[in-house]
């Protein structure tokens, strides 16, 4: 079994409920307001965490007119880094976002693309997310790592052989990994779900789902069901704000009927345990019991004419199994019975 990790005061990992993280992402637009209301809608829907991502377009990329296809096919015409620099967060709204997270009831978390970003954030958030795209950024994960908070590793294009360098020095007692396809939106048979219980099994460490597909709840069930200990997805006030991120993420409601499914989906579960479940108790005394079918004289032997199998349609288990139906015939009764009397040992010499 994996280890656990406690975020924020919950525990994270197998027999624990699915940590939800609501990623807000850069869905703000630079709007301090919509951000809040991001948190207000987190909150709302019950997830675990809102998150949001924090960088600087001069540490990410080049000042290069770059445009990958991704941002072409959603018509943006800037290049990648005049986008990444429109879509930077203040300093200054860290502290609101914090103490809006704090009186709503959700934790606050927010990913760091740099290692100023992470120090500035180690005073705010339960646990570190790292990017799939940063999982090969060494210098940051390991200054990440001596800030003492549990790493979230997302594995988005990643091999095995790109995992295990990852971790390797990394504290395995703090770090979860996601399943993630790094493609916006994700097509369905690229998400590779069954990828998790194997992580879970090679790395023993709390595993999750980072999920970019379009529907708003069958890869978290599924996820949910192959054991996820975490799950992550995009969401937005709409769909029709203008931005790279909008267009594949989560409305309000779709954010809700998520949680609820996974949360749904985990009741199912159950313990793992075969056992009759209390609703289905009163079910069992319609089982089949030995039933008289004629009246039958106190010494008449019993035959297949005066006895059947029948259902008990609620009557209570008498204790004799209609296994030893064979074993009856030809035996004696004991005691004069009516027709449709439910048998007994105590009937039967």
């Amino acid at each position: 079994m994996a280890r656990s990790v406690r975020i924020g005061g919950r525990c994270v990992g197998d027999g624990h409920p699915c940590f939800i993280i609501a990623e807000a992402g850069s869905n703000h637009d630079g709007n301090l307001s919509q951000a809040l209301r991001l948190i207000d809608v987190a909150a709302s829907a019950g997830a675990d965490a809102v998150k949001f991502q924090l960088f600087r377009a001069q540490t990410l990329y080049p000042k290069l007119e770059v445009r990958p296809r991704y941002l072409k096919s959603l018509g943006v015409q800037k290049s990648i880094y005049r986008v990444i620099e429109d879509m930077e967060m203040p300093w200054s709204w860290l502290p609101r976002l914090y103490k809006r997270c704090q009186r709503r009831g959700i934790l606050f978390m927010a990913t760091p693309f740099d290692e100023d970003c992470a120090d500035r954030l180690r005073a705010l958030v339960p646990a570190f997310k790292i990017a799939s795209y940063e999982m090969t950024h060494a210098p940051l994960l390991r200054h990440v790592a001596r800030l003492g908070k549990p790493l979230i590793l997302s594995t988005g294009a990643a091999d095995a052989g790109e995992i295990d360098r990852a971790l390797k020095g990394l504290p395995r007692s703090r770090v979860c990994l996601m399943q993630c396809t790094a493609k916006y939106p994700a097509p369905p048979k690229s998400l590779n779900l069954n990828v998790i219980p194997w992580l879970k099994a090679r790395y023993k460490v709390p595993v999750g789902l980072s999920d970019h597909s379009a529907d708003c709840a069958v890869a978290p069930v599924a996820a949910a069901a192959l054991g996820a200990n975490l799950l992550e997805k995009h969401f937005t006030l709409s769909r029709r704000l203008r931005g790279p991120d909008h267009s594949y993420a989560l409305e309000p409601d779709e954010l809700g009927r998520m949680v609820a499914s996974v949360r749904q989906a985990e009741s199912m579960l159950g313990s793992g345990v075969k056992v009759p479940h209390s609703v289905e108790l009163e079910l069992r005394e319609y089982r089949r019991g030995i039933f008289t079918l004629l009246p039958i004289p106190e010494g008449a032997r019993l035959t297949r004419d005066n006895l059947a199998v029948l259902r008990r349609g609620g009557r209570r288990d008498t204790g004799l199994d209609c296994g030893l139906f064979p074993k009856l015939l030809g035996r004696r009764a004991r005691q004069s019975l009516p027709a449709h009397h439910l048998l007994e040992k105590i009937d039967v010499r």
